[in-house]
């Protein structure tokens, strides 16, 4: 979970699918928020200074211009420390293993963690929960996941933001 004693900075980047909130801790990107989002930055309150000059934010906008004009930046360039449960930790690693311009679903997400946790349970509506809880969006490809049937289903900063993002990628949407 978020470190209430640790000191937090804010800028933001505008990109064509709308204003980021980014986050960090000096050092690592803590969050990634399209403004208006579910989740909204909402575990850190007013702890954040604005400082655009940190290396990391420098790093965050050239990757995130690189992914918005159609290449491929590797999501190991950005050091990443989204606050989360382990579980949610799992589910945004796995999230990490989708390629560039593929799409997974809820369901087969879900049995991959079953797989990795050796259970017979599928955590379909946890899995489904943690991804919608990513704090680190378009970096920790979230929008890559979709329903079984094929079709858009929940993203936390729109339907219409998600279709965009996996057009920029080349997928075709429903």
């Amino acid at each position: 979970m978020i470190n209430q004693t640790k000191n937090y900075y804010k800028t933001y980047y505008t990109s064509p699918v709308g204003e980021f909130l980014l986050v960090s801790d000096g050092q690592s990107l803590c969050g990634l928020w399209l403004e208006g989002q579910k989740h909204y930055a909402a575990k850190l309150g007013d702890k954040m200074q604005c400082d655009s000059n940190l290396k990391i934010f420098k790093k965050t906008k050239d990757w995130l211009e690189r992914y918005f004009n159609g290449q491929k930046p590797d999501l190991n360039e950005i050091p990443l420390a989204p606050a989360g449960t382990d579980f949610q930790k799992k589910v945004w690693k796995l999230l990490c293993q989708i390629p560039y311009g593929t799409v997974t679903t809820y369901g087969e997400l879900a049995k991959k963690l079953s797989e990795e946790n050796k259970q017979n349970t599928m955590f379909a509506r946890a899995a489904g929960s943690a991804v919608g809880h990513n704090p680190i969006s378009v970096i920790i490809p979230c929008h890559r996941v979709i329903g079984a049937d094929g079709k858009l289903t929940g993203y936390a900063g729109g339907l219409n933001v998600k279709a965009k993002l996996l057009e920029l990628e080349g997928v075709k949407v429903y």
